[in-house]
Parts: structure tokens; C-alpha cells; sequence
């Protein structure tokens, strides 16, 4: 039915058009009539004035010319020299009729003198550039002076539209794109829709800007595909990166934009998710067209950051809630969410995953599972999946490492390993005790789980964090503080945060390296770089107290940092350069149970001074040398690893470490 009511309206709306046209022909003639000195000729057979009267009655909905003239706020003047121009390209006879008209055959076009001469309440504020025919660029006006007599063009977007095709304007191609993504709003999110839909509905004509702030891109594209279908508006998307720099062509965009938004009813969501806030052309270019737009606006960005003078409504996106998470995993797994005997609320416990990433990851789960692994399998195998869809943005910022390494590779004192089985424990119970348990809705403040590594290097600091995201069965992200401090102000600030919002879906555990690279002692603020550097160290504790995976800082020395950092650290583990006893159990466990080895002393192994770290270079130079001569591991092929340690440390062999080795 709906789209015999089009036909109907389409075919309706082209007779509408063409007897409105037919009346311009009339006073063309009749001018020309008027020129040669004729009298008006009898009455036509046909009446154009009842021919539009009776196709205005057929109209099921109103003719786009009417629309148009009402959107534009058109004078009957103006409507016709819309009419005139339109003529030009729909009846083959308007442009000799127009040459006639002017009595110049060199000018088969319209021009300003003729519609001042032929039609009807003519009146010359339609010519200004200013106004509406050639503000919103419906008519073009030719080379030529005068202006009077330049031609006339009706812009072919708005020729389609009266003719009812509508069409965006082909100069938007590649600038504008439909907003079609796809996906179901979770209840907290339609929440927002249906504020955004009561903030327009009663905005009237004044429509303030909406902003859509947070780190999920496809909810609150989903958030304003929903809303403007209830307005009864079509979605577009423009990239903060497509938008012109230049000044005039900035101009013609936005009045293109704004124009198409009257034509067609049209909603634009400017994409600012991933400008970079530094580039000062591209946000003026933004402000510019934020402040100039007055239809239905939204701008999507991952913080607020634009200072407005008009009116503007932020709303804050954020990640599904626990409940609604495992809502949606329990309907995407569907029968096979009862096999996994409850492990959905440790899969919710551990990624903050959006709907589009939850899907994703079953789908690669069932996908990747053979037929006869059982359901513990297939829990493995959504988690990893999971762990997968996190690492996408992860990937690009940060060097996962492979993690291998057991509880059984680490050497330390009882204490440590303690505290670093507490570590595990923390990550592992935090949504029982957060968010079951009630710990959250105390304060949301402080719930990350944040420890810092301390101890000379090669004293398994790295290892550890190996350890802990092998047993958690969790992504180690290496992050080295010392290239992602810069020295220009905010950048740093800008580099941690896109490393903490591209791990909050998988709560990786992170790894910084060389923390005293920032977190060194404090100073007084002196100047403003002083001030910037305490910035950077606040915005990292504040990132790493609300991350809700684990963070690890690492250092070589814990007295170079700050005591009132020290005091918002979770945990603190100190990693002793190992004594003997240490030594002589790294350097038996050091060797893979594959590697041949023959008659190791592993007491006199143990009087060498080194860390674990150099051990293990020993251990495997030694293996190299061994595999080259076709023979197993031996003291002879450690010796010569050793003493090759120990050049490359700058460090002299003594006779106590080496005695009588041979």
C-alpha cells in the first residue's frame, strides 16, 4: 500500500509540476505576443491556471515546488523564476521562447531582465546574492554583466527534487554517508535515544547541538541511527577528516549540508572519535561548522572538548552494564548459554565487551570448535576469542608478548611470591567483590589493580608479570614509558590514554617499563613545564585507579619515585638480586627438560654474581655453543657463555666466581 501511495504521489507531483510550468510558458508567450505588437490571441483550449488547480486536488501529499517554496520562505516572484529556469531543461520550447522573450536570439537562456519583465509581482530584493535563491544556491548565475542579463541555472539537485527524485547532492559524495550501521539498542542506551528524541521534539525550530561523548563509537552511531528514525529523519555521517580547511570551501559545504537538511529532512552526526585535537586548522573547521549548523546535529567524540556558543546537550555513552552484558551474551549463545554452567558472568567479570565484539567472538568460538570438544572447551575457546576481539585496537600501541612462563620459573623469597599470588587472587575476585559483594557502589573510586615491580634488572620483574597473565589466562602488553613520554605538552597525556581505552575491553594486563621515566620525584612547580610533568603523573594515576585490568609499573629504582605515588600503588613487590641459594635453584630449573646436559655443578654455577636475567643468557649461549659442536651442555660451553656474560656487562670474572672452573 505504501508504495502505491508513492506512485500515486510521484506521478501526481510530475502533472503538478508540468501545469506549473505551463503557466510560465503562458506569460512567455504572451510577452512575446506583447513585443511584436499583437493582441493576446483567443482564449487556449487548454487553461494552465485550472490544469495546476486540478492536479493540486489530485495531490495525495503535498507537491515538492510547494514544499520547496515553503522551506525557503519563497515570494510568488521567486517561485516562478524557479519555474522560468526549470523550464529551460524540462519543455524544449523554453529556450527559443526565452530568446524571443528578449528579443535576442543569442541569449536562449533565462536571465534577472526577463523574469522582471515577464512575470507577475516582480520585484528586485529576489536578485541580491543574499537572498534565498542564491544564498542556499538554487539558481546559479552565469558569466556575464550585467547581472540582469548573466544566465540563469537551476542547480540540478533542486531540478531533481521538484521532479520528486531525491537524490543527495552528488557534491556530498565521499564528504557525507548514509548512517546505516546496524545493531540493538541495550536498555541504557535507549534511555539516551529517547532523551535525545524529547530534547528535539521540544527544541522546536532551535534545535541545540547534542554530543555524544565516550569510547563506544558503534553505540552512539546506534544511539543516533535510533533517534532519528523516531524523528522521522534520515542519518548521515561526516568524518571530522573530510571536512575542508579552507575557508571558502568549508562555506560551500556547509550550505550545501544545510540545504539538503531542509530539502530532505536530514540528521548529520559529525564524527570527531578520532581527530586529533592538536591539529588546529581541522577544529576550527569543526567549531566553525557546529556553530553554523541549526538543524539536527549530533557530534560524536571520545571526550568534551568543544567550547560552544550555541546551546549544546552532552551525553555520556558508555559500555552496556554487567546485567545487560550478560543479557546479550546469554541471547547471542542462545540453548548453548545453559551448557556453560554459569562461566557467562566470568566472561562479563573480565571483558567489557560491546554487543557488535560479544557477537564476534561467539561466532568465532563456534566456529573455530570441532564437534566433539565438550562444553569446558568451548568456554576456553569464547574466552580466547574474547582476548582476540581486545587485542584489535591494542595491537597498534602496545608489544604483546607471548606469555609461557609458570609459577615455577620464578625464584624469589617466599614474601614476594606471596604478594604476587595475592596479585592473581585481586584480578581474579574483583567482580565477586566489587560488584557482587557491593565494594563498587561504596566508590567507584580506586577499583583498579595497580602494583609496581621493583629491583635491579634481570631479577624476573618481567617474568612475573609473564607469570601473572599466563595463570590469568590474559594478554601481557609491554608498554615503555620512556617512548611514550614526549616533550610536547598533552601528547603524553594523549598517548596513555589511547593505551587505556583500546585495553579496557579485555583488561589486558599492562606492563610499563621504565616508570622512573615519569614518575620520578616531583618538583616544585617552577614553570609551566614543571606543572605539565606533575600532569602527565596525575593523569596516569587516575587512569590506572579506574582501569579495571592490572597495571604494572616497573622500575630499577623505587627511591627516585615519589612517596605520594608510592601511597596509590596496590601493591609493591621488591625483586632481590637472588644470593646463592637463589642462584643454584634458577640454574637448576634454567634448562628445558628437552635440552641434553652432562655433568652441570650447579654449586659452583651458583657462584656467579648475576641475576636471573643473565643466567638464562648463559644458560642458552651455552646451549648454542653445545648444539654447534654436536655435544650436550657442559661446564666447558658455560665457561665460555660466561665469560662472554660478563664482557658484554663491562664486569671483571673473579677467581671466587670462577676458582678452579675448567
Amino acid at each position: 500500500m505504501k508504495s502505491i501511495v508513492v506512485d500515486n504521489w510521484y506521478e501526481a507531483n510530475q502533472r503538478y509540476l508540468s501545469a506549473a510550468v505551463a503557466i510560465v510558458s503562458q506569460r512567455l508567450e504572451q510577452h512575446i505576443e506583447r513585443l511584436q505588437g499583437h493582441s493576446e490571441g483567443d482564449t487556449p483550449e487548454s487553461d494552465p491556471q485550472q490544469a495546476l488547480q486540478e492536479a493540486s486536488v489530485a495531490m495525495p501529499a503535498p507537491p515538492a515546488l510547494e514544499t520547496l517554496c515553503r522551506a525557503f520562505g519563497f515570494s510568488p516572484f521567486e517561485r516562478d523564476i524557479v519555474l522560468l529556469c526549470a523550464g529551460v531543461e524540462l519543455n524544449s520550447r523554453f529556450a527559443s521562447l526565452c530568446a524571443a522573450a528578449q528579443n535576442a536570439p543569442a541569449r536562449p537562456y533565462p536571465t534577472f531582465s526577463l523574469a522582471l519583465a515577464v512575470l507577475p509581482d516582480a520585484h528586485w530584493s529576489a536578485l541580491p546574492s543574499d537572498a534565498p535563491l542564491r544564498r542556499w544556491r538554487l539558481i546559479e548565475v552565469g558569466p556575464g554583466t550585467p547581472i540582469t542579463l548573466s544566465p540563469l541555472h537551476i542547480d540540478e539537485r533542486i531540478l531533481h527534487y521538484l521532479t520528486g527524485t531525491q537524490l543527495l547532492d552528488e557534491r556530498l559524495f565521499g564528504i557525507v554517508e548514509p548512517l546505516e550501521i546496524a545493531g540493538e539498542l541495550v536498555p541504557s542506551h535507549r534511555i539516551l535515544a529517547e532523551h535525545l528524541v524529547v530534547l528535539w521534539s521540544q527544541a522546536g525550530d532551535a534545535m541545540p547541538v547534542v554530543q555524544l561523548c565516550g569510547n563506544e563509537t558503534a553505540a552512539k552511531q546506534i544511539i543516533a541511527v535510533a533517534a532519528c528514525k523516531s524523528m522521522a529523519l534520515n542519518a548521515y555521517r561526516l568524518s571530522a577528516y573530510a571536512l575542508p580547511t579552507d575557508p571558502a570551501e568549508l562555506d560551500a559545504l556547509i550550505r550545501l549540508w544545510k540545504r539538503e537538511a531542509i530539502l530532505n529532512g536530514n540528521a548529520l552526526l559529525l564524527d570527531c572519535d578520532d581527530m586529533d585535537l592538536a591539529d588546529a586548522a581541522r577544529l576550527n573547521a569543526v567549531t566553525q561548522l557546529v556553530e553554523r549548523m541549526n538543524g539536527a546535529l549530533i557530534v560524536s567524540s571520545r571526550e568534551r572538548r568543544l567550547r560552544l556558543q550555541r546551546p549544546a546537550v552532552t551525553f555520556e555513552v558508555r559500555k552496556p552494564t554487567v546485567s545487560e552484558q550478560q543479557a546479550i551474551w546469554s541471547n547471542v549463545l542462545g540453548e548453548g548459554a545453559h551448557t556453560l554452567n554459569g562461566r557467562v558472568e566470568g566472561l562479563v567479570a573480565q571483558f567489557n565487551l560491546n554487543p557488535v565484539a560479544i557477537q564476534s567472538s561467539v561466532t568465532e568460538a563456534l566456529m573455530g570448535m570441532n564437534r566433539d570438544e565438550k562444553n569446558e572447551d568451548l568456554a576456553r575457546i569464547i574466552w580466547d576469542a574474547c582476548r582476540a576481539q581486545a587485542r584489535v585496537h591494542l595491537d597498534d600501541l602496545a608489544q604483546r608478548i607471548d606469555c609461557v612462563a609458570s609459577w615455577d620459573d620464578l625464584v624469589l623469597p617466599e614474601q614476594q611470591m606471596q604478594t604476587l599470588r595475592e596479585i592473581a587472587v585481586h584480578v581474579k575476585q574483583r567482580a565477586t567483590v566489587y560488584e557482587t559483594w557491593g565494594f563498587a557502589a561504596k566508590s567507584r573510586r580506586g577499583l583498579g589493580i595497580s602494583a609496581l615491580f621493583t629491583g635491579p634488572s634481570g631479577t624476573g620483574k618481567t617474568m612475573a608479570a609473564e607469570v601473572l597473565a599466563n595463570q590469568l589466562r590474559l594478554d601481557l602488553y609491554h608498554i615503555d614509558l620512556s617512548s611514550v613520554v614526549s616533550k610536547y605538552i598533552g601528547e603524553t597525556e594523549k598517548n596513555l590514554r589511547r593505551i587505556f581505552d583500546a585495553a579496557e575491553a579485555g583488561g589486558a594486563v599492562l606492563l610499563f617499563d621504565e616508570a622512573d621515566a615519569l614518575f620520578g620525584k616531583r618538583s616544585e612547580v617552577k614553570d609551566s613545564h614543571d606543572r605539565y610533568a606533575n600532569i602527565e603523573v596525575s593523569y596516569l594515576l587516575q587512569r590506572m585507579e579506574a582501569y579495571l585490568g592490572l597495571a604494572i609499573l616497573t622500575t630499577n629504582m623505587k627511591n627516585a619515585l615519589d612517596t605520594a605515588f608510592l601511597r596509590r600503588i596496590h601493591f609493591i613487590v621488591q625483586f632481590p638480586f637472588p644470593d646463592a641459594a637463589q642462584r643454584a635453584e634458577i640454574w637448576r630449573r634454567i634448562f628445558p627438560a628437552a635440552t641434553p646436559i652432562q655433568d652441570l655443578d650447579i654449586a659452583r654455577l651458583s657462584r656467579l654474581n648475576v641475576a636471573g636475567g643473565n643466567i638464562r643468557n648463559i644458560a642458552m649461549n651455552a646451549a648454542f655453543l653445545a648444539a654447534d659442536a654436536g655435544e650436550p651442555v657442559q661446564m666447558k660451553h658455560l665457561l665460555r657463555a660466561t665469560r662472554s656474560e660478563y664482557a658484554k656487562l663491562e664486569k671483571p670474572l673473579s677467581g671466587a666466581e670462577i676458582g678452579d672452573w675448567s
